[in-house]
């Protein structure tokens, strides 16, 4: 498969969430998962995903239901997945796992086929991913909204105020002086910084990023590191930091169970949304059995599945997935109409504002 007059910006291919959760797995040749020996399946389903999507529990049912293997390849940002798919033959994927802000971009590279708007359980899900501006072009449905959450606080609650968590300026608050944790991904803390100051994400631009970074380096005496996941996961764990600028229901929902000191909240400035879309590959020559995978992907019992993966917990879009009281109380189940209402979705920036806003990370960073 050969992509031409691509336009995508290597320097704005930040990894983001999902780097810290497979590490060098992710640019592994692809995974065939486990198949009892002697077994063999009728079809075979090749799905270039994130992490969460590799766990047995969401797969078995489904390749059981269909008598189906899949084959697996997690990767770590679109940019990573478009090299992959250059890099393959017509055919060779059927199922892709794509931010849904970058949903546009690859659809008008022709890489995806369109779907039926009658194969989505819009009635089911919550009423603001309806429709979701990410998941149309022109008109046509390209990728179903699947999962989502939130960048905000994490925090051990036995060592801070839980009333500070959701404060706009938790970030400056002198209390916390070299006990934060920051998660090293420009793009959603630079949002999160703006969001403070009364500008919404889509409405940063080269004229008020001045201040946003004279915003941002204020922030640098409180912050003990800046990490991956795994890192300012391991310094929430160990105490090296009792909270974490960026972390929310992503980052701790998995440890909560076994660590019940551990907590999220989205401030009370706004919270910052990012949402996953399911899409099927223009080429695949399995497109029914991939429409399937997504109408599963989808359902109730597939939702509840994706929501708690072993890889990480989040929102699942479907409003109907059956989760238990435990698993909803450390989602936030009956918050969430509440945190939608205040919050905005990522944005994808333009070339320049979004080099401008990588230098002002490297600054921070290097303050």
């Amino acid at each position: 498969m050969t992509i031409k007059n691509a336009g995508w910006n290597p320097r704005t291919e930040a990894l983001g969430r999902r780097r810290f959760l497979q590490g060098s797995a992710a640019v592994a040749a692809v995974t065939v998962l486990w198949r009892p020996q002697g077994a063999e399946a009728a079809e075979e389903l090749n799905i270039l995903v994130w992490c969460d999507h590799a766990d047995r529990k969401l797969l078995e049912p489904f390749e059981k239901m269909k008598d189906a293997q899949i084959n697996v390849k997690d990767y770590e940002g679109t940019g990573t997945a478009l090299a992959v798919i250059e890099q393959s033959a017509p055919g060779d994927w059927d199922v892709f796992v794509v931010d849904s802000p970058d949903a546009p971009r690859v659809a008008r590279l022709g890489l995806l086929a369109e779907l039926s708007d009658d194969d989505v359980p819009w009635t089911d899900m919550f009423p603001q991913f309806r429709e979701a501006p990410h998941t149309y072009v022109d008109g046509k449905l390209y990728a179903v909204p699947e999962k989502f959450g939130y960048y905000g606080i994490a925090y051990n609650k036995d060592k801070v105020d839980p009333a500070d968590m959701a404060k706009a300026d938790v970030m400056w608050n002198e209390k916390y002086k070299g006990r934060m944790a920051v998660y090293d991904y420009y793009f959603p803390i630079i949002q999160m910084v703006a969001l403070t100051m009364n500008i919404v994400p889509a409405e940063i631009s080269l004229e008020n990023l001045p201040g946003i970074r004279e915003k941002l380096l204020a922030m640098k005496p409180n912050v003990a590191l800046v990490g991956d996941i795994v890192g300012v996961q391991n310094a929430l764990v160990t105490g090296d930091a009792d909270l974490i600028v960026g972390g929310a229901e992503y980052s701790v929902s998995g440890l909560m169970t076994d660590n019940p000191e551990f907590d999220w909240v989205i401030s009370d400035a706004g919270g910052l949304i990012w949402s996953q879309g399911l899409a099927v590959f223009a080429d695949s020559r399995k497109k029914d059995l991939a429409t399937d995978f997504v109408k599963y992907v989808i359902s109730p019992e597939g939702q509840a599945r994706l929501a708690t993966s072993d890889c990480y917990w989040a929102m699942p879009t479907n409003a109907k997935a059956p989760l238990t009281d435990a698993q909803k109380k450390i989602l936030r189940w009956d918050q969430q109409q509440g945190f939608i209402a205040r919050s905005y979705p990522s944005f994808i920036s333009e070339a320049d504002l979004d080099v401008a806003m990588l230098d002002i990370w490297n600054e921070f960073l290097q303050a």
